[in-house]
């Protein structure tokens, strides 16, 4: 039985995300190491996470519209490049503004080059096992907490900071760089287990899109989501110290939760295609916000790995689920442009996590409120997501060869 294409593009994608949202992520491993060395505060090295989210946001807008119109595979290539260049340079730096600048920047914009094209590529691949196939794609950046983040760990315990770094860079190029030539554009023509490009596609340009309700609930529920997230993410390993756990023991807390967020996105891509995407985010949504506000309870070991497997799964779970959305309401032909605005958006809601955890423990001397914080968003979140329109009739679709 000849294999799918599609499913070599689902591996590639999976593969580029593990070690491109790893090595973004890898910061939160660095944070403690790095204050320490240099002296540096944890608000201005958690800037430079803010900054990637912001980078990312706008660039994932810009690289979306440019796989539009070139094909996915230039424009991964090129994060590729751009990212181990950014580790390497980063990794040089001889001051906080150089470094802010030189990872926010750079790390940022090639990141936004990997995420939001593959996810959108591959929609474009696949119609019956679409959310599943995305989730697979969206699974890799769950590996990355299991696989990068712990090798991050360990050079830093061999190394300093500096030289674990400039190692990660170069072993970014190693794998991303082949793995780019992997990654191709959906065929024109709809083939098996894979719709026609033209199905849904009722004439839409991306300024209809991008002023109508459907994206501005999608834009808005990826926001809110994001927001709520990003700062348990990053800060829950600097958290666990704080709480007297020793650095490689809190480090195992986010690899916990990248498990669960690997399986999260398996099951949740399963119940996409089963219950709709649409009802199944609403769910996750009020699951991820529930465990985020768990963790301001957490303080002992066992306890942050309990509250990480559901934090994990849900967070994992629900964010292959809005490029599947945005796939039901909006044709192929723009998705790379659309996902990628949307992407650029809760990118804004990934900054702030990140700069304001840092802030509430520069001041307070504590993270509580950031999981409080973040309890609230995710509740607004819920709350959003309860107004999306519902989806184009499938009719004509349907009517069309398999």
């Amino acid at each position: 039985m000849k294999l799918h294409y599609g499913w070599v593009v689902v591996a590639a994608g999976a593969l580029m995300g593990c070690v491109a949202i790893g090595c973004l992520f890898t910061l939160a491993v660095f944070l403690q190491p790095m204050s320490e060395a240099t002296g540096w505060s944890r608000t201005g090295i958690s800037t430079a996470m803010t900054i990637d989210f912001l980078a990312m946001g706008v660039a994932a807008f810009g690289w979306g519209a440019l796989t539009d119109r070139f094909g996915p595979r230039p424009v991964v290539l090129s994060g590729a490049v751009l990212l181990g260049l950014g580790l390497v340079l980063a990794s040089r730096t001889a001051t906080l503004l150089q470094f802010q600048l030189v990872y926010g920047l750079i790390v940022g914009v090639a990141a936004g080059a990997i995420f939001a094209p593959t996810i959108a590529t591959v929609t474009g691949w696949f119609d019956k096992h679409r959310s599943l196939a995305v989730s697979l794609v969206s699974a890799g950046m769950g590996v990355a907490p299991m696989t990068i983040s712990p090798f991050a760990s360990w050079l830093i315990q061999s190394y300093d900071w500096r030289t674990a770094q400039l190692v990660i860079g170069v072993a970014a190029w190693a794998i991303l760089i082949p793995t780019a030539f992997l990654v191709r554009r959906a065929p024109a023509a709809g083939g098996p287990g894979m719709a026609a490009a033209a199905a849904g596609d009722n004439g839409m340009t991306v300024g209809m899109a991008l002023r109508s309700p459907q994206f501005i609930v999608l834009a808005a529920t990826f926001f809110a989501c994001c927001a709520m997230h990003s700062g348990p993410i990053f800060h829950t390993v600097s958290y666990a110290i704080a709480c007297g756990l020793a650095p490689l023991a809190a480090v195992t807390i986010y690899s916990v939760e990248g498990l669960a967020g690997l399986g999260g996105r398996v099951i949740f891509g399963l119940a996409g295609d089963r219950f709709g995407a649409k009802r199944t985010l609403v769910v996750g949504l009020l699951i991820q916000a529930f465990a985020a506000g768990a963790y301001f309870y957490t303080s002992h070991l066992a306890e942050f790995y309990a509250v990480a497997v559901v934090f994990g799964a849900a967070y994992g779970g629900v964010m292959p689920l809005y490029a599947v959305i945005a796939r039901e309401y909006f044709p192929m032909r723009i998705m790379g442009t659309v996902f990628g605005a949307a992407a650029m958006i809760s990118s804004l809601g990934m900054a702030l996590g990140p700069a304001l955890g840092g802030w509430i423990f520069d001041h307070f001397g504590t993270y509580g409120w950031l999981y409080v914080g973040s309890f609230a968003v995710g509740l607004g979140a819920t709350a959003i997501a309860l107004f999306f329109p519902p989806f184009p009739s499938r009719q004509a679709a349907v009517a069309q060869p398999a």
